[in-house]
């Protein structure tokens, strides 16, 4: 016996030898009940049959070997699912028989436990109660200055039904072992009437029914310790030897035995050929096991009919135990399918944990990937015993690793959006506190370079976003307005915004001809723009947007292959010593894409409080929308190529 069973485990394995143990030995009691001249002969036929059931001691230890296999796997039931059906187990009518079973739903229950509460952030030790010591649970009311913790009830619950369990399960052994020594005092004692019985030597007709009621008594009595069983029933088989040696029956009485015996057995073979034509498999092997343990109660019957119902019996048993290890061959195949397929799902685990991913849209598709990969897991039925626990395992630390991964992301990011709130709040309070400047020029040049420094910080918390904007603007409005009433007749900003949008007429109507003259065309544009003066400070961004919009339409390369949009640099080419592919051509393009999408967003921002803004709006937003799909498309594309290029990496 294994010394990794755990006691109740150890308890049942070696009941069911007693039982077997028992039983085997039980059936030379009944060997020789013939009269003198035939006790040889008969004693060699039991030992015949003997032999060739001792296998059936063999099949009830592989039954054992099997139920220990079929243990239910909770480890993906939850806390509440794993209580209830430890209630259950605690109500039903066998549960002193389901020992193992509580154990594993203790364990399993411990271990999600611990690992909920390092999910929640929690303290994950937790005070597992031993399966040999039964505690006390004393209800305490929790400190109104501590935390509740939302674990703490259904820990203690649990821990009360098990305890419950526990006890009822010591009393249950004890009362076991108070009947095993009542069944050792009285089979100690049967010993001595069958002594007494042999010892009388009297006339044998009238010992034969006190010995039959004799041996009825010891197997009405169940059994005895372990340690006991040994030297009590060698002694019990001294004396029924002893009073087989002094046998004196009549013909007629053995016959009649004979036929009883014969129609019981006869009763068996039946019993067990109606269970061979039973689809319930492993019922069918169950009860076999019980036939074959009454079958060995009853003594031999007549030879002519010994080798024949004898061979009907073990046909049927032939039958039934083939069904039973093919029903376990197909289970075995049906858990290397399972074990293939969560091995696969591991590996697509693994792989998208181990991925960049550098936005949050690509966290939450991929978040729905392995949401869709856990479905798909729970329909997949049991590995085999020693790897389903070891793949489970697997799977869920890699979906661990992946949603730490996107758990760290979303704090580093949230603690990047309160860091921008604080630069913006800190650009409001200078915009502020320049407002009410009468320095025209160096506090334009100030707000102008504040704008800038807005426009670079990145996202701030939505329900922050648009109080922070309004502020900022307001501060800004209020300046410029005063400055635009107070300017000088020299600074003519209206004169200028006039200029501005006369030359974005002459851009829109310029017709392009060859790349030369266009890239001179483009050049001689600019250059004139920036040699008109400012423009009134709420025009500015819409005349610029409609200025850039105008010569992008006119010249496509203006703005990508010369400098970005708002002056932040060229844009330039990756180098390298190989050419580019075609992948590093589309996520150019793709890249590209963004910056003008990030771009017209921003100039959206600052069209809220100018004339005309809604028709610019609704045509920056149309560019927009344009751009997201062929933002769209190029992913797309990209893909693919990915997909292609690691088909033939395979390959």
């Amino acid at each position: 016996m294994s010394e990794e069973l755990k006691p109740e485990v150890l308890e049942t394995v070696n009941e069911t030898l007693d039982v077997a143990q028992e039983a085997s030995q039980e059936t030379v009691e009944e060997t020789v009940e013939e009269v003198v001249e035939e006790v040889a002969e008969e004693a060699a036929e039991e030992v015949k049959e003997e032999a060739e059931e001792k296998p059936v001691v063999e099949e009830v230890k592989e039954s054992v070997e099997e139920a220990k296999e079929a243990v239910v796997n909770f480890g993906e039931k939850t806390l509440a699912e794993l209580s209830g059906l430890f209630q259950e187990l605690t109500e039903s009518v066998d549960r002193m028989k389901r020992s193992k079973e509580a154990e594993a739903i203790k364990s399993a229950f411990y271990k999600r436990l611990s690992r909920e509460k390092a999910e929640a952030g929690e303290d994950a030790t937790v005070d597992e109660p031993d399966a040999d010591t039964v505690e006390e649970i004393a209800p305490t009311e929790p400190l109104e200055s501590a935390p509740v913790s939302p674990f703490a009830a259904i820990e203690a619950g649990f821990k009360s039904l098990y305890n419950k369990y526990k006890k009822e399960r010591a009393e249950y052994n004890r009362q076991l072992d108070a009947e095993r020594e009542a069944n050792l005092v009285k089979k100690q004692a049967i010993i001595e009437d069958l002594k007494a019985l042999v010892e009388e030597q009297g006339d044998m007709k009238d010992a034969f029914p006190k010995f039959r009621e004799i041996q009825n008594r010891w197997r009405e009595t169940g059994p005895v310790p372990q340690q006991n069983f040994r030297d009590v029933n060698d002694t019990y088989q001294l004396y029924v030897e002893k009073f087989y040696d002094l046998v004196q029956i009549n013909r007629e009485l053995r016959d009649l035995d004979f036929r009883k015996n014969l129609e019981a057995k006869t009763e068996f073979c039946e019993q067990a050929e109606a269970l061979a034509e039973s689809e319930d498999v492993v019922g069918a092997f169950k009860e076999l096991q019980k036939l074959h343990e009454q079958w060995k109660e009853y003594g031999p019957v007549a030879k002519e009919f010994r080798d024949s119902i004898w061979d009907r019996f073990r046909a049927a048993t032939a039958v039934i135990n083939k069904k039973y290890q093919a029903h376990f061959e197909g289970l075995k195949e049906q858990h290397a399918a399972n074990l293939e397929a969560k091995t696969a799902l591991c590996e697509k685990v693994e792989a998208i944990a181990e991925q960049e991913i550098a936005s949050s849209n690509q966290w939450n598709a991929l978040s729905k990937e392995i949401e869709a990969i856990q479905a798909e897991w729970r329909k997949i039925g049991f590995a085999t015993r020693k790897d389903n626990q070891k793949v489970y395992d697997r799977f869920r630390a890699a979906c661990d690793k992946f949603f730490s991964r996107k758990r760290e992301y979303y704090n580093e990011f949230k603690d990047s959006m309160n860091d921008n709130m604080a630069k913006k709040l800190a650009i409001i309070e200078q915009a502020e506190a320049l407002k009410g400047s009468t320095d025209w020029k160096k506090t334009s040049d100030a707000l102008i370079e504040l704008q800038r420094q807005w426009k670079e910080i990145g996202a701030v918390p939505r329900k922050k976003s648009e109080q922070l904007w309004k502020r900022f603007r307001a501060a800004c409005d209020a300046f410029f307005n005063e400055r635009d009433k107070q300017g000088k007749p020299e600074n003519d900003f209206y004169g200028n915004l006039k200029a501005k949008r006369a030359l974005i007429e002459e851009i829109e109507a310029y017709v392009p001809a060859d790349a030369e003259a266009d890239a001179e065309a483009a050049r001689g544009f600019a250059e004139r723009w920036s040699a008109i003066g400012f423009v009134p400070f709420k025009e500015k961004e819409a005349v610029g947007a409609a200025y850039k919009a105008a010569m992008q339409a006119k010249f496509p390369e203006w703005g990508r292959g010369g400098r970005r949009e708002g002056g932040r640099g060229p844009v330039r080419e990756p180098r390298g010593n190989r050419p580019l592919t075609e992948k590093d051509k589309l996520t150019l393009k793709y890249n590209q894409l963004q910056q003008d999408i990030q771009t017209y967003e921003n100039n959206i921002g600052f069209f809220g409080l100018s004339k005309g803004a809604e028709q610019l709006k609704a045509q920056m937003q149309q560019r927009i929308d344009a751009a997201k799909e062929d933002l769209k498309k190029l992913e797309a594309e990209i893909r693919e190529l990915v997909a292609k290029e690691a088909e033939e990496n395979n390959d």
